[in-house]
C-alpha cells in the first residue's frame, strides 16, 4: 500500500518519525530545468519551525532542509528530489508512560489496533512533526506554478474569530499568530498563553487564498480539484474539517444568494461574488481558490483523562488514567497556515501538470 505518497503526476512521499534520526520526503514528476536551491526552500521550514515563541511547542528544531538529488548545478533534473530534515531535539524519555497507556484523542490506540506495534515516542508518524517534510516538498511545488500566489492566515483560535472589516495581510508577519487582525491577534495572547499554562490546549481555523490559479484546472468528477484539495488538507494531522469557498454556509443560503453572477470581461467573465471558492465543477473558474481548515485542539495535555492500558499478553487492558509530558503546541493550528499552503502547492502543481497533460 502506498499510503504515505500523494499525487499523480506531481508525486511525493514523506518519510520519518517524530523523533527518528531524520524525516523528508521525496517528490517525483516534477519539470526539469526548474532553478532551485536549498535557501529556496528554507523560508517556507523557518515560517513553521518550532520554538519561536511561547505559544508554540519549545522543541528547538533548525529544520535545516538537505537536497540530496534530482538537483544539478541548481536545476532540477526531471528525476526524483530527495529532501531531508534533520532531528536534533529529541527528547523520547518523556513518552515512557505512553508506551503503557494509550492517550485519548492521539492515534496512539489507532496505530495499534492496525499495525500491532507503534513508536510511541512523540506519535512517530503521526506527529505534527511529520509536516516539516511536507512544507518542503511544497517549496518544490511552487516552483512549479509561479504564476500563482498562495496566502494562508488563521481566522479563528477557540472559537474567537477575526474581524473581516479588519483584515490587514500586513499584519499576518507581524504576530506569532499568522492573524490578518492586530485586535484578534492581541486577545489570542491571552487565550492561548492561559491554555498553555493550564496545561490545556486550543482549536483553530486556518484559511488559504490561492489567485491567480487558471481557469481550467481540474477535472470532471473524480479528479476534482477541490476533491483533491479537500483529501490533501484532510491528510495534515490533527485536520478534522475541511470547507471550499462558502462550505457549509452555502447550505443556508437560497440559489439566488449562493450564484456568483457573472459579466463579460476584457480578458474574460467578471465574477460579482466568489460563494464556490474559485471551483465549480471540480474545475477552476480563474477566481481565487479559497480553502478552510479546522485544526482540532492539540490533544498532548497535562489534565489526566481516563485512558487504557495497552493489552497485556493475555489481551486484557486495564483502567487507567494518562497525562501527556513533553513539549507540546498549546494550539496546534498556529503552525498550520505554513502547512496549508505548502498542501495548496501540491496540489495546484499536480493539476497544473495533469491539465497539461490532457489539454496542452
Amino acid at each position: 500500500m502506498s499510503v504515505n505518497s500523494f499525487g499523480r503526476i506531481l508525486r511525493f512521499t514523506t518519510w520519518g518519525e517524530s523523533h527518528g534520526p531524520a524525516l523528508g520526503a521525496v517528490v517525483d514528476g516534477c519539470p526539469p530545468g526548474l532553478a532551485i536551491s536549498e535557501a529556496v526552500l528554507q523560508p517556507f521550514l523557518d515560517a513553521r519551525r518550532p520554538g519561536q515563541s511561547k505559544f508554540t511547542t519549545q522543541r528547538q528544531e533548525p529544520d535545516v532542509v538537505k537536497i540530496l538529488s534530482g538537483v544539478f548545478e541548481g536545476r532540477t533534473t526531471g528525476t526524483p528530489i530527495s529532501l531531508m530534515i534533520e532531528n536534533v531535539d529529541q527528547r523520547s524519555k518523556d513518552y515512557s508512560e505512553v508506551a503503557a497507556a494509550y492517550r485519548p484523542g492521539h492515534a496512539d490506540y489507532a496505530y495499534d489496533a492496525k499495525y500491532g506495534f507503534r513508536d510511541y515516542r512523540g506519535g512517530g508518524r503521526s506527529s505534527a512533526r511529520e509536516t516539516a517534510a511536507r512544507v518542503a516538498a511544497g517549496g518544490v511545488a511552487r516552483l512549479v506554478i509561479p504564476e500563482v500566489t498562495i496566502l494562508a492566515y488563521v481566522t479563528e483560535i477557540g472559537g474567537d474569530a477575526i474581524d473581516p472589516a479588519r483584515f490587514d495581510a500586513a499584519e499576518i508577519a507581524r504576530n506569532p499568530f499568522f492573524c490578518p487582525d492586530a485586535a484578534a491577534a492581541a486577545r489570542w495572547a491571552q487565550s492561548v498563553d492561559a491554555a498553555r499554562l493550564a496545561g490545556s490546549s486550543l482549536g483553530a481555523v486556518v484559511e488559504c487564498v490561492a489567485t491567480g490559479v487558471p481557469a481550467g484546472w481540474g477535472a470532471p468528477l473524480y479528479g476534482k480539484l477541490d476533491a483533491d484539495l479537500a483529501a490533501g488538507m484532510m491528510s495534515i494531522n490533527a485536520v478534522k474539517g475541511v470547507e471550499i469557498g462558502d462550505g457549509f454556509a452555502a447550505a443556508r443560503l437560497t440559489g439566488e444568494q449562493n450564484a456568483d453572477p457573472m459579466r463579460p470581461g476584457d480578458d474574460g467573465p467578471v465574477f460579482l461574488a466568489n460563494h464556490a471558492g474559485g471551483i465549480v465543477g471540480g474545475i477552476a473558474t480563474g477566481q481565487p481558490v479559497v480553502v478552510r481548515v479546522a485544526f482540532k485542539p492539540t490533544s498532548s495535555i497535562l489534565t489526566l483523562v481516563d485512558t487504557i492500558t495497552r493489552p497485556d499478553a493475555d489481551g486484557v487492558s486495564e483502567a487507567s488514567q494518562i497525562r501527556t509530558k513533553g513539549r507540546h503546541d498549546p494550539c496546534v493550528g498556529i503552525r498550520g497556515a505554513p502547512v496549508v499552503e505548502a498542501m495548496m502547492a501540491l496540489v495546484l502543481a499536480d493539476h497544473k501538470l495533469l491539465h497539461r497533460g490532457q489539454c496542452g
